[in-house]
């Protein structure tokens, strides 16, 4: 059995990795300790599991394009007064291979097993295909 979970996420608006970057990166300034940060409602009931090694996938356009490592879950309140987590990330965005994911609310567990792979390292540096090309070949098992 795995010691660590990871959670998964869409990022609603987003239209690709570079996008999510520049997003998470315009909102760091503000923070504390200038690291991106994801706040939700729940905090998650795994913790410990989130803690040991976690990462938050990413689902662009339907696919899941890349994860961040989580670094700790902070209690924040919001203007409203109601507590919410922030999920706080390593900034690093890492490429994985993109896979098909139907849309869902929040966020939800997502098992290691069930992770989608990083990228081979020569691939990295590869400009990233049209997310419809990208869904395509992932659903036929080409990526």
């Amino acid at each position: 059995m795995d010691k660590f979970t990871h959670l998964i996420k869409l990022s609603v608006g987003t239209e690709g990795v570079e996008d999510l970057a520049a997003w998470q990166e315009s909102r760091r300034a503000p923070t504390p300790d200038g690291l991106p940060r994801h706040v939700t409602r729940m905090w998650p009931r795994r913790e410990a599991e989130v803690l040991a090694g976690g990462s938050i996938f990413w689902v662009i356009k339907g696919l899941v394009q890349c994860r961040q490592r989580i670094l700790r879950l902070d209690a924040v309140t919001g203007e409203d007064g109601i507590d919410r987590c922030a999920i706080v990330l390593d900034p690093k965005l890492v490429r994985v291979a993109p896979t098909p994911k139907r849309p869902f609310q929040g966020w939800r567990y997502l098992a290691p097993g069930d992770a989608p792979r990083d990228m081979r390292e020569g691939r990295k540096t590869e400009d990233a295909l049209p997310p419809e090309l990208a869904g395509a070949l992932a659903e036929i098992g080409v990526i």
